[in-house]
């Protein structure tokens, strides 16, 4: 089974500027490599890398691995849509594979490729992305999120025998109570709706302002619901797949298709506040709780269905 270990890399002021200068390079190297699979409509990576790699390496100055990284790259894009041209951001994720990156788990850092040479760069995480990483296999993204850097590693993690199944736990998902199961046990989203509600109302309020401190103030709060929302589903779905392990059931999850469109907003909560149905429908991740759930069950040998 695979999944993703996510830690924090901690550069000095100079690495941070090798980072960026790369990832600057990088992106810009893949977007002339977009450029020229639109204009030739070669999208497959081997017919690309014979057109671009000695131009890429020389014009950008890149490895001969993070030039063939960047052609991948563009591959990649192009495999979800060729129906337009593909642009790189910027700042874009960078994926580094073992030539070019490579870890020394017990001394906490890293060894990357950047423009300037190797760097050594130590990293921080918690017990639970340590044991990941002791099974990492294959490639390691390197992202810029917030201000900060990021690696997310994939690893392999060995799946447990299937738990004997004896019955069906069902789990109904909604909004006032963001899971109910078939034994009768409520998950209540009334202290998540609460906070959402206070956000939605700080953000209208710091928006009106427009002043720096406002602006400030907004970039500090972005991000910040979103993260608690996903902390909620990860506690929900740990809580739902121990209930099912501890007592030998397979879980039925209700099928969320068309979710959006099916739930209606009560009379009262429209009167309450304007936005409530737009913002309640639509700010809840559904998507986001059933991959959690499903990936947690995987782990334990709980099946979903």
């Amino acid at each position: 089974m695979k999944l993703t270990a996510k830690v924090k890399l901690l550069p000095t002021p100079e690495q941070r500027g090798y980072l960026l200068e790369t990832m600057r390079r990088f992106n810009a190297a893949c977007n002339h490599i977009s450029a020229v699979a639109w204009e030739t409509q070669t999208f497959r990576q081997i017919p690309l890398h014979h057109r671009v790699y000695h131009a890429v390496k020389d014009r950008f100055e890149l490895s001969a691995q993070m030039a063939v990284r960047a052609n991948a790259k563009v591959v990649d894009a192009y495999k979800l849509d060729r129906a337009k041209l593909r642009s790189f951001r910027e700042l874009g994720a960078i994926t580094y594979d073992d030539r070019i990156l490579s870890w020394k788990l017990t001394a906490s850092s890293v060894s990357i490729w950047t423009l300037q040479g190797r760097q050594t760069i130590p990293f921080v995480a918690g017990a639970y992305q340590h044991k990941l990483l002791q099974t990492r296999q294959g490639e390691t993204d390197l992202a810029y999120v917030g201000g900060e850097f990021y690696l997310f590693a994939t690893v392999n993690v060995e799946e447990p025998e299937p738990v004997e199944i004896q019955d069906v736990l069902g789990v109904d998902l909604g909004i006032v109570n963001l899971a109910t199961d078939s034994d009768g046990e409520r998950y209540s989203g009334k202290y998540l709706n609460s906070v959402r509600h206070r956000h939605r109302r700080l953000r209208r309020k710091l928006q009106k302002k427009r002043t720096k401190g406002a602006k400030r103030r907004l970039k500090k709060l972005a991000g910040k619901e979103r993260r608690f929302a996903h902390d909620v589903n990860h506690t929900i779905a740990k809580r739902i797949v121990e209930k099912a392990q501890r007592t030998n059931r397979a879980v039925a999850l209700e099928d969320l298709k068309g979710i959006r469109q099916r739930v209606r907003a009560r009379r009262p909560q429209r009167s309450t506040w304007r936005s409530l149905k737009r913002a309640w429908l639509h700010s809840w991740a559904f998507h986001d709780f059933g991959q959690k759930l499903s990936y947690k069950a995987q782990r334990q040998g709980v099946r979903v269905v």
